[in-house]
């Protein structure tokens, strides 16, 4: 099948975690389709870690493994490059550095977009390359796009949404089974949905970086991480969950955010959903977005 194309777009990567490697996981097993998509091959041709001795998964063999930035930044044949880092520094350089050479860049380091994506997005335009930050919010939800492009000549008002999916999950356990937080969280750790240290979920945190994103393109506007009231999930108790549940209501945590005539209002917090409420419906660690 690779030998029908007459071109090749080569890929290089900024670590390779359990986000790389998941990516790879997807571009080996749905090869073909997505080159079939893309009208061409696609070849992962290195991939830059910080702990070269540990066994990567889901790679070819002719991939190469580094620890120098410069192998992917100064390689004139890698035209796409991933940034499944994390953090703001050296992320934000490597991805300002990839762009200056005129490599499109797709990244889902939601705290980098939500403090600096609109430095990084004028940057791209003036490179005339593409910055891909779909995967950064809402768990994978095509959200960004419409946003952007077919909401466009709409006035969005308000966005309210589920864009965290370990609390979710955390909180439909809780509901549906009974648990302490504790439990619910030590079973979502268990299933890969949290971290070894899930303090950015509960705390409501690693959801304000999202919101923040879909708010600067929602309303056009510059909206950063500090500016959202943050409220996790870690005062929660069952009792809390068997209360809601008993006046007709959901506890979930929602990302809300509004346009309205003092300014743009963000915040998250738990929030008591009517039950029969589309967003009250979304369980485990789906996310969802009500524009």
């Amino acid at each position: 099948m690779n030998g029908t194309f007459d071109h090749s777009v080569n890929i290089g990567i900024f670590g390779y975690g359990t986000v790389g490697s998941g990516v790879g996981k997807l571009l080996l097993e749905n090869q073909k389709s997505i080159e079939m998509k893309a009208g061409a091959r696609i070849r992962t041709k290195a991939v830059a870690i910080k702990n070269p001795d540990k066994k990567r998964l889901y790679l070819d063999p002719s991939t190469v493994i580094t620890t120098d930035p410069d192998c992917i930044l100064k390689d004139p044949e890698i035209e796409v490059v991933l940034e499944l880092m994390g953090g703001i520094s050296p992320a934000k350089e490597y991805i300002l550095e990839a762009m200056a050479r005129g490599k499109h860049v797709i990244t889902a380091n939601k705290e980098l977009m939500a403090n600096y994506g609109k430095g990084l997005l004028e940057t791209a335009a003036e490179r005339k390359v593409d910055l891909y930050f779909e995967a950064s919010v809402g768990g994978g939800i095509p959200i960004i796009h419409p946003l952007k492009e077919s909401l466009a000549g709409n006035k969005i008002k308000k966005i309210i949404g589920i864009v965290n999916g370990t609390t979710n999950y955390i909180l439909t356990r809780m509901s549906q089974e009974g648990m302490s937080l504790k439990e619910a969280l030590g079973e979502a750790q268990q299933l890969g949905y949290a971290e070894a240290d899930p303090r950015a979920d509960l705390e409501g945190l690693d959801a304000a970086a999202k919101l923040a994103i879909l708010s600067s393109i929602a309303f056009n506007a510059r909206v950063v991480h500090k500016d959202v009231y943050v409220e996790g999930i870690m005062g929660i108790s069952p009792i809390d969950i068997r209360y809601a549940r008993e006046l007709g209501y959901t506890i979930k945590l929602l990302a809300i955010s509004e346009d309205g005539e003092e300014g743009i209002m963000v915040r998250v917090h738990p929030t008591m959903v009517p039950s029969n409420h589309v967003l009250a419906w979304v369980g485990d660690a789906y996310n969802a977005i009500y524009v």
